[in-house]
């Protein structure tokens, strides 16, 4: 048996659930489903990401009762993950990170040259969670804003 690597979903537990929307929403992502559910949607080129109240996922993955306040794993900021927005131009990453910021984002990295090539620069949302916008030069981005890694 094994699991097939339908990747469709990533989940962001969030402190503020408006606050998040908000910030998403002024990204520039397309947001799905209704405000007044517990969870929020945006699509991506190829995948979702979900806005849920950070103890309400927690209650869901079962860490936590129901209505119970979940305590973070992990402080604010660095979790090990970060999340990835690739684009074609080194000026498209400026612009990105640039619009985050604008928004609320915090920029804990400036986009510079890296070692392997490419262009890379990251922030965090209002949660903290991790974004790295980046434009790697192997990995193209087709007109439907995926990538294909070789």
């Amino acid at each position: 048996m094994s699991i097939p690597s339908n990747f469709t979903i990533v989940t962001l537990g969030v402190s503020d659930l408006r606050r998040s929307i908000e910030f998403y929403q002024a990204l520039g992502w397309e947001q799905r489903g209704e405000d007044e559910q517990d969870i929020s949607w945006f699509k991506t080129s190829g995948s979702w990401v979900g806005l849920f109240g950070y103890d309400a996922l927690a209650a869901d993955i079962g860490l936590v009762a129901e209505g119970e306040p979940a305590e973070p794993a992990a402080p604010p900021g660095y979790r090990g993950v970060t999340l990835a927005i690739n684009l074609n131009t080194e000026d498209d990453v400026d612009a990105a990170l640039a619009h985050a910021a604008s928004v609320g984002g915090a920029i804990i990295k400036p986009a510079t040259k890296m070692s392997w090539g490419g262009y890379s620069g990251y922030f965090t949302d209002p949660d903290g969670h991790v974004w790295e916008v980046a434009r790697a030069p192997g990995f193209p981005v087709d007109e439907h804003g995926r990538i294909e890694i070789p």
